[in-house]
């Protein structure tokens, strides 16, 4: 540090390292003279004064650092601008460390055996991050290795697009397509009155060399010794005495440098620091610097052409500060027009992606893996192997794949079951699965699936029979729990309609028998509205006008259900639920090597010696033909896309029914942790959309033309209890809401027999000896029946009880209740219960 006494100001040395063997390192070198002079010219206030020390590194990152040691021990400077090598940066801030993919001084050999690397990998997108001087022979290389044709991309950084200008023509020519980044400068009058100045400059610097290009690079540099001298401004000079410590035991060079005092001020000012500069907006957060607009270019002919903008606030677009995304047209490698996929896998024929599919003798819609005898090539088709190539076509990038037969080693018959092929494949013999594999829970503990291709669920086949001739049809429109539950409930409502009307009417008393008879009778003549008993209490009024409801709804669900089965004799299959085979002991067939075998055993409770399997549908057909009691099977249990193919051939014989169990569909397998996996799911999902109808027809035909001839999709047509659930607990509520009134009601008015001191068996036969009293309309009890009779016949045929009758029509005695409405007298329409 000096202190100029002329100009009281005080002088604040700084290192310069820079490249001086080059035009790049001569052009930094002439921007920041003039950046000096630029500062103090406009802020002739300041009292710190920049004094620039220069080294040159030699393009060596040992010759840098020895440059650094230099600077910082002898001279000593507050700061160092450079090197202009990010490489030499990182080797003087860490002192020993160097890494980079590519070293500067590899040869062409070990180049060109780098890209052989890299054409076998899939990716066909390439970042390049290197200097002007490595760029143009590598780009030679990868014009020899075939990788600048069509369906790679390759981009540059900024490091190497901003300093195209100084490659030459055969450099220039095997870049071609090549798209590059760099930071956009925006045009200004102090831009260019700068360009002018420094081209006088430079040239008077260097005569003999050509005058080069001004790139950003000398534009930043020109700002960068603005934010340091402002920066060395601010800490200001109480700062500034005594800049180094030096250890009194210094050990090396290293030791002797010292530690600067005003170095964590200096840097903490100059790593946040923004203003307006020749480069428009320097900014710098953390010690980097923000660009805030990226310029997009295309390396076309003989140079660069501009194809669109990037921005924080627009993102990609054509044009600067427009919403007009995307970029104008690119040409890419190979002179293509069309957007590169990006990626491949692989290309050499030895990393072909193996793709195992399973090997079997039916079903050969689906897949079909033989090998010709002639040529022994592996020949593969089927609905699965169609879809697979439809999703790869529809992939991002190209894979190139093989089949191979999941075989024995004579090739004559498949190496195992679908979960061995699984197997398999998580061991590494394959690089994916194709064929139909259903996903499985147990199955993706190995393997990961992409997501289903095809409909999922397993479900029942059975042939059709004439349920017209059944003797017994008129019993199927309900199932048995139903028919159970109806006549449980006619019982009980018949039950509680007695209770409420016992002790106030007498056509609910008499003998035992006839009592017992009377509460089926009025319960079941409901079902044909033919109940013709007088109802006095209220209670059971309410009862059965809910019953009456219920029962309208079961026999009018009833007529519908049996009318259906009568007239559409194509809908009746022989079994509706599989449940019933099981209990019968019938067999039941699956597919040879499904888990649909492990699904009857474990989850249905069947027998293994009730299964049998079969290979082709054509099996299935004989199996079901004859049925279990002729060596054949009842049913066939197997997943959707099979019974749709299988019914589209036996139409006419047999249907689906029963319940669909619910799986995950068919879908392709990769070993756990493939990327592929991602991809392959949205290529499924967009072909699912756009070509499966077409492929399916291709193989299947159209498999929903059985239903248009049946008429509808064939289902159990009988009715379930779950159906009427909640009309059953409307009416058992409603019973036993009214009994339960009924019942508080009498204990209530019996409450002196409660309270009695007598044993709880007299209370009870007290309780049931008093419901038993008939109780007559004027109040008075009867225990003689022959009594409450001739006093209820008095009552019925008064001339106030057929005037009733005549008028209420809705009540009437001919349709089987009686009853008072207000104004009536008052022993015609007493009811205390």
């Amino acid at each position: 540090m000096i202190m100029n006494s002329n100009t009281k100001t005080i002088d604040v040395p700084v290192g310069v390292i820079l490249d001086m063997d080059t035009s790049f390192g001569k052009m930094i070198n002439t921007c920041i003279s003039i950046a000096i002079r630029d500062f103090y010219l406009q802020n002739d206030d300041y009292t710190t004064v920049i004094r620039p020390h220069l080294r040159d590194s030699k393009q060596d990152n040992v010759q840098a650092t020895a440059a650094a040691i230099d600077l910082l021990k002898n001279v000593p400077v507050m700061a160092i601008l450079g090197p202009s090598k990010s490489a030499q940066a990182d080797f003087v801030i860490e002192i020993v460390m160097y890494h980079t993919v590519i070293h500067p001084s590899a040869s062409d050999d070990w180049i060109r055996a780098e890209l052989y690397k890299l054409k076998t990998m899939q990716t066909r997108v390439f970042v390049v991050h290197v200097l002007s001087d490595l760029a143009s022979r590598f780009f030679k290389k990868v014009v020899e290795t075939g990788m600048m044709e069509e369906g790679y991309v390759w981009i540059i950084t900024e490091v190497l697009t901003s300093r195209l200008h100084s490659l030459d023509r055969t450099d220039i020519d095997s870049m071609q397509g090549v798209v590059g980044v760099k930071s956009y400068i925006p045009r200004s009058h102090e831009l260019n009155g700068f360009e002018n100045r420094w081209k006088r400059e430079f040239k008077s610097r260097y005569p003999e060399d050509d005058v080069t290009e001004l790139d950003m690079f000398g534009i930043w540099s020109y700002d960068a010794v603005f934010a340091l001298a402002m920066a060395v401004e601010k800490v200001k000079n109480s700062e500034l005495n005594m800049a180094f410590e030096r250890e009194r035991k210094a050990t090396s060079d290293l030791d002797a440098i010292g530690v600067s005092k005003m170095g964590s001020s200096l840097v903490k000012t100059i790593r946040n620091m923004r203003f307006k500069g020749l480069s428009g907006d320097f900014h710098i957060i953390d010690g980097q610097l923000q660009p805030s607009v990226y310029q997009i270019v295309n390396v076309i002919g003989k140079g660069e052409k501009q194809i669109g903008f990037w921005s924080l606030e627009y993102g990609i677009s054509k044009k600067l500060q427009n919403e007009t995304t995307g970029l104008k047209t690119v040409i890419w490698p190979g002179d293509s027009h069309i957007v590169p996929k990006g990626w491949e896998i692989p290309t050499s024929n030895e990393n072909k992606l193996r793709v195992g599919v399973p090997a079997k003798g039916g079903f050969v819609q689906f897949v079909d893996a033989n090998t010709d005898p002639i040529t022994k090539q592996v020949v593969v088709t089927g609905f699965c192997v169609d879809v697979f190539e439809a999703v790869v076509g529809a992939l991002p990038y190209a894979v190139k794949h093989d089949f191979i037969p999941f075989v024995t080693p004579d090739g004559k018959k498949p190496a195992g079951s679908y979960n061995d092929l699984i197997y398999n494949l998580s061991a590494g013999k394959f690089d994916a699965v194709v064929g139909d594999v259903t996903i499985l829970a147990n199955r993706s503990d190995y393997v990961d699936f992409t997501l289903p291709y095809t409909e999922a669920g397993v479900s029942l086949i059975v042939p059709i029979k004439d349920g017209k001739k059944s003797a017994w049809i008129f019993m199927r429109p309900l199932e048995k729990e139903l028919w159970i539950t109806t006549a449980a409930f006619f019982i009980y409502t018949g039950l509680v309609v007695w209770i409420l009307e016992h002790r106030v009417n007498k056509e609910f008393r008499g003998p035992p028998g006839q009592q017992v008879g009377l509460v089926f009778w009025f319960s079941f003549s409901t079902l044909v509205f033919a109940h013709r008993e007088r109802l006095i209490s209220n209670l059971s009024r309410f009862v059965v006008i809910v019953w009456v409801f219920v029962v309208l709804v079961l026999t009018s669900s009833y007529t519908a259900s049996l009318t259906s089965m009568l007239t559409v004799e194509q809908l009746r299959p022989s079994y509706t639920d599989i449940n019933e085979i099981r209990r019968n002991g019938e067999s039941v067939g699956y597919q040879e090597g499904s888990f649909v075998k492990d699904m009857l055993i474990k989850q249905m409770g069947f027998n293994e010696t009730q299964l049998k399997n079969y290979s082709t549908f054509e099996e299935y057909d004989n199996a079901l033909k004859l049925g279990s009691r002729n060596g054949g099977v009842s049913a066939i249990m197997d997943e959707l896309p099979y019974i749709r193919v299988f019914l589209a051939k036996y139409c006419t014989k047999y249907t689906m029914t029963g319940p669909t169990y619910k799986t995950a569909g068919f879908g392709f397998a990769f070993p756990k942790g493939s990327p592929m996996v991602r991809d392959v799911s949205r290529a499924v999902l967009q072909v699912t959309e756009e070509q499966m109808l077409n492929i399916s027809n291709q193989w299947f035909g159209d498999t929903t033309s059985c239903d248009q001839q049946n008429g509808a999709k064939v289902n159990s047509d009988q009715l379930r209890l779950d159906s009427f659930k909640g009309l059953f607990l409307i009416a058992g509520l409603s019973s036993t809401s009214a009994l339960l009134v009924f019942f508080f009601r009498f204990l209530h008015q019996n409450r002196e027999i409660l309270v009695s001191q007598d044993s709880i068996g007299q209370k009870f036969a007290a309780i049931v000896k008093t419901f038993d009293v008939f109780k007559d309309d004027d109040g008075s009890r009867k225990s003689n029946p022959d009594e409450a009779v001739d006093e209820f016949n008095n009552i019925h045929n008064s001339p106030a009880v057929s005037v009733f009758h005549q008028e209420a029509g809705m009540f009437s005695h001919d349709e089987g209740f009686s009853t008072t409405e207000p104004g009536t007298p008052v022993h015609e329409t007493r009811n205390d219960n």
